[in-house]
């Protein structure tokens, strides 16, 4: 199972972890954090030191309820985030988290290697076919709505076989436009209770049927820190036990904000299925 990034062939037969860079205020974790030049590179060298295949960018923040902001401030914001990244890491596999074609296409043409969609297209009617245009990977989310709608929209008459319905019309519209890799994520915490997320995490081995590489992002989210009682930055180790979890039910990237610990996992993990 491989992927094509920029000419780059990635084996994701063996796991791989592509590490959080969030360069918006508000985002649930790591909001604010990386708004300066030094702290973005330090960072992203700090996570590819780490061991971390890719790196993933993203300007609108898809947080619950989060504040919507215009295409145009998105661009503002991310792409001298990929010239700064680009220039300094010239060989960095670069994700681009957005949802809007124009965004995708301008990061991708600045050297961007891959597009992460949480609406899988949903929210652009242009997305499917300017990625399949560009020739990138594409990840495919499952969301219901708007990051400030998708709360109220979780009712599921089956959470896995919806989910393997939205994806099984998502896929087959991109194919339609010759699109060779694609990735899908389950999308947890996105128009999905607490318990929906768990019962999804609990039958991920039903997302093989897709025959396509399965990437997780549950890093310090909702689901960990409420079940655990505790806050985001208290969620780590959860996060480890259920990549973990995850890792054992068939996922081939984990979308983190802690890559050493992640990367620890899929080494254990590894060693376990020698």
């Amino acid at each position: 199972m491989t992927i094509n990034c920029k000419g780059n062939c990635i084996d994701l037969s063996t796991p791989k972890v592509m590490g959080i860079l969030n360069v918006t205020p508000d985002s649930f974790y790591d909001g604010g954090l990386y708004r300066n030049e030094a702290a973005i590179l330090k960072q992203v060298e700090k996570m590819l030191n780490e061991g971390a295949t890719f790196i993933d960018v993203g300007a609108y923040s898809s947080k619950p309820n989060a504040k919507t902001i215009s295409e145009t401030e998105e661009l503002q914001r991310i792409l001298p985030i990929v010239k700064l990244l680009i220039n300094n890491f010239p060989n960095i596999i670069l994700s681009i988290d957005t949802f809007r074609s124009e965004v995708a296409k301008q990061a991708i043409e600045l050297g961007a290697a891959l597009i992460n969609d949480i609406s899988a297209g949903a929210l652009d009617p242009k997305m499917i076919e300017t990625v399949a245009h560009l020739g990138t990977p594409y990840i495919m989310m499952h969301m219901r709505g708007t990051p400030q709608t998708m709360q109220q929209q979780t009712h599921y008459d089956n959470v896995l076989k919806d989910v393997l319905l939205y994806f099984s019309k998502r896929i087959a519209e991109a194919r339609q436009f010759g699109m060779k890799d694609i990735i899908i994520d389950p999308g947890f915490g996105f128009a999905k209770t607490l318990e929906q997320n768990f019962e999804l995490l609990n039958v991920l081995e039903g997302f093989k049927i897709s025959d396509l590489p399965l990437l997780i992002g549950i890093s310090r989210k909702s689901m960990i820190y409420k079940t655990l009682d505790a806050t985001p930055m208290d969620a780590l180790n959860g996060t480890t036990a259920l990549n973990m979890v995850a890792l054992q039910k068939g996922a081939s990237i984990l979308r983190v904000h802690d890559v050493k610990e992640a990367m620890e996992c899929v080494k254990l993990y590894v060693q376990l299925n020698a």
